[in-house]
């Protein structure tokens, strides 16, 4: 993807505040140098990598793509989980999860918010059936937000656990 063109956050922003977020799954976050290949990049370039419990990305990573992998992490089984190498899995419900997740966590990063992930995941071009990511977050998502409610993940008022899914 040629993404210089897209005017979405990035990751040199929020690199400190990502990992403290993160961290409180027990995550770690690894900053790779400009330039250097992303270790478990399922996409490629400036996408963001996972690899066991190691969220690598690069100043040019946008802020949705770490969000979007450090969600995998979470919404995942603990079997998954153990042998996590670049392919997150999981099937398209846990997918719709993983997107309603992001949505939520991005109010939890200082300077960024569930509007501007919403935006920026529209730019990359995420793909909704009502055509926009706030379109399907406000009226189609209920499906997302019940897989993530039984899994524990969230509280009835959309606030994160800090638990991951066993």
């Amino acid at each position: 993807m040629e993404d210089q063109e897209l005017q979405v956050e990035r990751c040199r922003d929020y690199d400190t505040s990502i990992s403290a977020l993160f961290s409180r799954y027990g995550l770690n976050t690894a900053s790779i140098a400009n330039e250097e290949p992303i270790p478990g990049s399922f996409w490629g370039e400036s996408e963001a990598g996972l690899i066991a419990n190691d969220l690598y990305i690069r100043e040019d990573t946008p802020v949705h793509s770490a969000f979007h992998e450090a969600c995998h992490y979470i919404c995942m089984d603990q079997q998954r989980r153990t042998g996590l190498n670049t392919n997150a899995g999981g099937d398209v419900h846990e997918e719709n999860a993983v997107c309603y997740l992001q949505i939520l966590l991005a109010n939890q990063l200082d300077g960024y918010s569930s509007d501007r992930m919403m935006q920026d995941m529209d730019s990359w071009g995420y793909s909704f059936r009502l055509g926009s990511a706030s379109a399907w977050f406000e009226k189609d998502a209920e499906d997302a937000r019940d897989w993530l409610l039984h899994a524990q993940l969230i509280t009835q008022e959309n606030q994160p656990t800090w638990k991951f899914r066993t």
